[in-house]
């Protein structure tokens, strides 16, 4: 059996629900199913548990976090244990009264996420015509209460050509770290590929600009850091998945599966749910947790790949729905045999298709998802 590394980083998904409906969400695509979340008791639980296994950093994640009533108390149970907390939001149900209550229980981080630089797509992409401006807001009452100011833009086609104005608005809002990441292709994402991958002309001019904007905020000795995560599409070697499965990360759903990453529930395999198991021993004996550590399980060419050490054959989720078997070597490598289903969907993303063409995130469409499937 591989070695073990200990959990450091939690994900808590405490929840399913939220206000937008943005086409490249990494929920399930049958969330709309998914109605059995934790009880506040549970989730105390869990933090104990993992703080007791060495998790030092926690995620509030969702959907959005800021929907669930006891998220000061969560925030409050997990300051008190010992971990660093991070609230990654959309922004969309916090205000000056939450944002001093989160401060006062011991929130550590605030992560706000928008969908563009324009208002008109923003809000289309987040299903709501004041996201923006409400975005703005939240986004200086964060910064009043001195916390880091972390914006996240998720880039595909429909923004990356407003990568200045989006560093714009970021130096407006004087943020202290900007994460620009073009679309990771999973769940939603993943069903709105051809709508959503930029095209390489497209993905080069965008991290020009960005080099450029880097040279000038070190030149202006402005602290603003900018990061550009290039799409694992546009590579010839897969990406370190959660810098190996089953290693420093884990993942517990709404209902208490817990994951090895948040994507890793459409694989065709068990994983177990912290109210049926401790979690040290879903950490550690489970199958699901097993399954791809080390490297007994991987085929060629990763097992005699000189490289494996560092990308440990790439992403399981991503060999799974691009093969239909998640122990094939990632497609993203030039040395899978499916490598041409990535250069494929290069020349996809040359063919425009509007907004309105794609498939949004919300109940409805994750109804006929769940229909169309039977």
């Amino acid at each position: 059996m591989a070695e073990v590394g200990l959990p450091l980083w939690l994900l808590a998904e405490l929840t399913y629900r939220c206000p937008l409906q943005c086409p490249y969400c990494s929920n399930p695509l049958e969330f709309a199913s998914m109605q059995n979340e934790l009880t506040t008791a549970q989730w105390f639980d869990v933090f104990k548990d993992a703080r007791q296994m060495g998790a030092v950093q926690l995620g509030f994640s969702g959907g959005e976090p800021l929907v669930r009533q006891d998220l000061p108390q969560l925030i409050k149970y997990a300051h008190d244990l010992g971990f660093y907390t991070n609230l990654i939001t959309s922004g969309l149900g916090l205000n000056e009264e939450k944002i001093a209550q989160f401060q006062q229980a011991g929130l550590d981080h605030i992560q706000v996420s928008f969908q563009a630089s324009d208002p008109v797509i923003n809000d289309m992409l987040a299903g709501s015509k004041k996201a923006f401006e409400k975005k703005k807001q939240i986004a200086k009452l964060v910064k009043k209460y001195e916390y880091p100011m972390v914006l996240n833009f998720v880039i595909h086609r429909h923004n990356i050509d407003q990568i200045e104005e989006i560093i714009q608005l970021c130096i407006e809002l004087e943020a202290d770290t900007v994460e620009l990441a073009i679309c990771q292709f999973y769940g939603w994402a993943y069903l709105n590929r051809q709508g959503l991958l930029p095209t390489k002309a497209q993905l080069e001019r965008a991290e020009r600009i960005t080099n450029e904007y880097r040279a000038k905020l070190k030149a202006a000795n402005n602290p603003c850091k900018l990061i550009f995560v290039v799409p694992d599409y546009y590579e010839e070697r897969p990406k370190a998945c959660m810098n190996g499965w089953g290693s420093i990360f884990l993942t517990i759903t709404p209902d208490g599966t817990a994951l090895p990453c948040h994507a890793a529930r459409q694989l065709p395999m068990h994983f177990p749910n912290v109210k049926d198991q401790p979690l040290s021993d879903i950490w550690y004996k489970s199958t699901g947790f097993n399954h791809f550590r080390g490297d007994a399980w991987m085929p060629e060419p990763c097992r005699s790949c000189s490289e494996k050490k560092k990308d440990f054959g790439g992403c399981r989720c991503q060999a799974f729905m691009l093969t239909g078997d998640a122990a094939n070597t990632d497609p993203v490598c030039s040395k899978s045999e499916h490598h041409h289903m990535i250069i494929q969907a290069r020349k996809e993303s040359e063919k425009q298709l509007a907004l309105s063409e794609l498939t949004f995130r919300n109940k409805k469409n994750s109804k006929m998802i769940l229909v169309s499937k039977g």
